[in-house]
């Protein structure tokens, strides 16, 4: 298993939570060090050094005296994947899923070789939340999201961090599409208990192919209304 050492971890938590998760707006000021640190596990020391890094990529910025920002110009690291252009269109549901479909299997993949122990115990448990979800008839929506998300993030790949707001969009479009909105229920209930088992064993070929079948369920699925959601 590939390991990081804790202040590269701190590094890309940090960077899923500014700019992935987008917890703080641009020119926010941080929590600090004190409640950062205690949110995140680790001494302060560890925290700093995480900033540090974080600051010479242009994420945020070390104001003296006064705190830590979100840096005015962190909207600029996701250029590369045009989300705003993305959100000003309609949402094609099908060509997400299919973009799903070519990255996270091998997010999977990566996931249950790179995960500490805490990563995987957090992606099972917001696995058992979105069955809770769908066992009860709640709305998943949040659930189904964090549940992609955390296993994004134990991959530890910045690049494909970046990539967490297009599954939130396909996952929210997903969810409050209607028609098939039971069939879509019961397979994701289905597939997600195959995906966390292969990554509770860190199989990382089987949860490859386990959320391949899962976006290529999902899309057989809402292909049957992708007529109207496209008009």
């Amino acid at each position: 298993m590939e390991k990081k050492s804790l202040s590269q971890q701190t590094v890309d938590r940090l960077y899923a939570m500014i700019v992935g998760e987008g917890r703080f707006a641009p020119g926010e000021k941080l929590p600090s060090e004190v409640a950062w640190s205690r949110e995140l596990g680790v001494s302060r020391t560890t925290l700093r050094e995480a900033v540090r890094t974080l600051a010479a990529r242009g994420v945020v910025e070390v104001r003296r005296g006064r705190g830590t920002f979100v840096s005015e110009r962190v909207g600029e690291l996701e250029e590369g994947l045009d989300l705003e252009a993305l959100e000003r269109l309609r949402v094609r549901l099908g060509e997400l899923f299919e973009l799903r479909a070519i990255f996270e299997p091998q997010i999977a993949r990566l996931a249950c070789r790179r995960a500490t122990e805490e990563e995987l115990a957090d992606i099972l448990a917001k696995g058992e939340e979105v069955e809770g979800c769908i066992r009860t008839g709640r709305d998943r929506t949040q659930a189904d999201w964090a549940f992609h998300a955390a296993i994004v993030r134990a991959a530890h790949n910045e690049f494909m961090v970046r990539l967490m707001p297009i599954i939130s969009q396909a996952v929210e479009a997903a969810v409050a599409a209607g028609g098939h909105g039971g069939t879509l229920a019961q397979d994701t209930q289905r597939d997600h208990a195959l995906l966390m088992e292969f990554l509770r064993r860190r199989d990382g070929e089987g949860a490859a192919c386990a959320m391949a079948i899962h976006m290529r369920r999902s899309m057989a699925v809402m292909e049957l209304d992708r007529c109207e959601l496209l008009r």
